[in-house]
């Protein structure tokens, strides 16, 4: 901005005719009004930005739970094939029973014709005993007028008589037993036999037919629902092509913002950089001082052998098992714990607008945080670790990365800070480089409200 007032025509300057003293005052006005501006733009941008973020978020989990939907739909629709396959395979059965039933019915038929050939040998059995009883007691009356002459023939002819009475006996028993099971055999013939179109069916072929026209309903029913299935498949697959489609609008849109926030966060840093005060002045001061301290700590552990180079730019994060969200160690985060505290925690005091002050490694590793935010984690409880234990984790968001690398003298930024819980804050945060034996080691992350 100076510099454009200073190509100003000298014609017009003249004209002008205003002394410094007015001018002065004036610039001063103009670059704090752009300034207040560019926040005002950055912190509408990173608002906005997140609701976008946040939009994307939970269209992808909306776009999650339809692919989810798809997938049961898909396992349904497979169950009414199979249903219908079943019900198919059952109706098949159901006729082969038909069938065998329908033999046996013809084999019953047989027995019961062998039954009655039976009955009729036992009929006939009946009438030779009652002749031979005829027969013996004629020959007994003949055997008595014969006197002591015919008493043998006598004993015989009773014998006889008495065989052939037990005989018609046995032939009843079984002419009486033979037509309680022809009756038996011959109604289950009758129920098992099909009869001709148009005469009643026996019951069991009805409770087939009863069978069949279920499985028939079981069958369209299936049709019917795998039908719905598909057209709920195509539905579901319009609808994802359309959260997709606007999740990928949505992401462009997220891309221009950013755009947007950029040039907020430029037009901070150059109305900062004029020389005039802004209301981001002293917290650019600030920053500055604490990486410049932070820097010199590491520095003199160096010399003094507290620590190596090769350990102070360690790379290789070990895992801390079981923490989440997940922390990790290098060989310098002792180190850290120790020197660290002595200048993060006294920039706090700097302005009651400062959220928190930290040095993290150029890949956004976070050793030591602010003591507010150092607390061991709690198993179990994601939400109050996020929001309380933020030391030891490595923040390799956009903000995170862009001021852990940041080598110009200073970097503005605005964003939400995720407080957990579903909990935001806007703020600004100002990075400034650190570095250690003459190489970029990280920066210095100063985070304000607004």
């Amino acid at each position: 901005m100076l510099a454009l007032l200073k190509k100003r025509p000298a014609a017009a300057t003249a004209a002008a005719a205003a002394p410094e003293a007015t001018t002065a005052p004036d610039a001063r006005a103009l670059i704090n009004g752009i300034n207040r501006e560019a926040s005002t733009l950055g912190r509408d941008a990173a608002e906005v930005r997140g609701a976008i973020d946040d939009t994307i978020q939970a269209a992808l989990a909306q776009a999650q739970k339809v692919q989810a939907l798809a997938r049961q739909l898909g396992e349904v629709t497979q169950g009414q094939h199979a249903i219908v396959d079943e019900a198919g395979a059952s109706t098949k059965a159901v006729e082969r029973a038909r069938g065998a039933i329908a033999e046996v019915g013809s084999e019953v038929s047989a027995i019961v014709d062998t039954l009655r050939d039976v009955s009729g040998a036992a009929g006939q059995i009946t009438k030779v005993a009652l002749q031979t009883r005829l027969v013996a007691f004629n020959a007994s009356v003949e055997a008595k007028r014969a006197g002591e002459a015919g008493r043998g023939f006598s004993v015989v002819a009773d014998a006889v008589r008495e065989l052939a009475s037990k005989v018609d006996e046995s032939s009843r028993r079984i002419m009486q037993t033979v037509g309680q099971l022809d009756e038996r055999v011959e109604a289950l013939a009758r129920e098992i036999q099909r009869q001709d179109q148009g005469q009643p069916q026996g019951s069991v072929h009805r409770a087939l037919d009863e069978l069949v026209q279920a499985m028939a309903r079981i069958e369209a029913a299936a049709d019917r629902g795998r039908e719905t299935c598909g057209g709920l498949d195509r539905h579901m697959g319009e609808i994802e092509g359309a959260m997709q489609g606007a999740q990928a609008r949505l992401t462009s849109t997220l891309q221009r913002t950013e755009g947007f926030l950029r040039v907020s966060e430029r037009l901070i840093e150059v109305t900062a950089a004029c020389g005039i005060e802004t209301a981001d002045s002293r917290f650019i001061a600030a920053a500055r001082d604490a990486a410049g301290r932070i820097g010199a700590l590491l520095d003199d552990a160096l010399q003094q052998g507290e620590a190596t180079l090769d350990e102070l730019f360690d790379e290789r994060y070990q895992a801390i098992a079981g923490s989440a969200p997940q922390q990790h160690l290098t060989r310098f985060t002792r180190l850290a714990d120790r020197l660290f505290p002595q200048v993060q925690e006294p920039m706090l005091a700097v302005d009651p607008a400062i959220v928190f002050c930290i040095a993290a490694d150029r890949n956004g590793y976070i050793a030591c945080h602010n003591q507010k935010y150092n607390h061991p984690q709690r198993a179990g409880d994601l939400m109050w670790n996020t929001a309380n234990c933020r030391n030891r984790r490595i923040f390799d968001d956009r903000t995170g990365l862009a001021s852990a690398r940041n080598r110009k003298p200073f970097l503005l930024q605005t964003y939400r800070r995720d407080m957990g819980g579903g909990h935001f804050v806007l703020m600004k945060e100002v990075a400034a480089p650190i570095t250690v034996a003459g190489r970029h080691w990280g920066g210095l992350r100063l985070a304000y409200k607004f």
